[in-house]
């Protein structure tokens, strides 16, 4: 089905039956130093509903990568509530964010994050070690997903080796292994010409299509129309939020 076919489905009345997979209320996040106080996120409220594919925009500073960090569960938040498929795991501990993290959400950054002494194949292989999956299956799911980013050709380079669009191609893959309900993207495109950083959107469009939540943090205009929803802010807060 197309993706315009399946937006226009999605009437405000059918979109309320959608679960909400996060749900931010009344976040706050401070940065501390000895001379000055931060505000970096002022009593934000969003949600995201299961499926969705989001782009969050706004000016640098504006605390875009910071409410990723918190969605992502790896920076804490000093107040509000954050509901996670309604568990509310604003108060988890490290152990428990590292396993919802694990089991839940995959990471894509716009430097890549590639580990320089692993090759393509043990670069996406490395989350499904973490979550023990045994080797026979972790064969069959790494193939699978390098068959599905154009990558396999590249297996056994090391990142070094690998254009822009191929390191980025394989740091998508390395997110989508664990088959993840959530992606966080970060400026997923920026250090990309743009028919790499096209083909990385398409990329990603593909898996939202296939059921995964996406958001993404991004500056520019162009990607963003690849979301089904914008949410723009200034000065740590939502300023406006437009449907695609």
């Amino acid at each position: 089905m197309e993706k315009g076919v399946i937006a226009e489905l999605l009437t405000p009345n059918t979109l309320k039956l959608i679960p909400k997979m996060i749900k931010i209320t009344d976040l706050r996040k401070l940065y501390r130093t000895e001379e000055v106080e931060t505000i970096a996120l002022n009593n934000l409220s969003i949600h995201v509903k299961e499926g969705e594919f989001v782009a969050v925009m706004g000016p640098s500073g504006c605390g875009k990568s910071t409410l990723l960090n918190i969605i992502g569960l790896l920076d804490d938040m000093e107040g509000g509530s954050y509901l996670f498929n309604g568990v509310e795991v604003a108060k988890f501990n490290e152990r428990k964010r590292s396993q919802l993290r694990k089991h839940n959400i995959g990471f894509v950054f716009q430097s890549f994050n590639l580990i320089d002494e692993l090759t393509v194949y043990e670069n996406v292989e490395l989350p499904l070690i973490y979550t023990k999956v045994p080797a026979r299956e972790r064969k069959e799911r790494v193939e699978e997903v390098l068959e599905k980013v154009q990558i396999m050709h590249r297996r056994n380079h090391f990142p070094q080796q690998l254009s822009g669009g191929q390191q980025q191609r394989t740091a998508v893959a390395r997110a989508v292994v664990n088959r993840p309900k959530l992606i966080l993207a970060d400026e997923p495109t920026g250090n990309l010409d743009s028919k790499n950083g096209n083909e990385v959107m398409q990329l990603l469009t593909e898996l939202n299509e296939a059921g995964t939540t996406i958001i993404m943090v991004t500056h520019s205009e162009h990607d963003s129309k690849y979301a089904d929803r914008v949410i723009r802010m200034l000065d740590g807060q939502v300023i406006m939020e437009t449907v695609g």
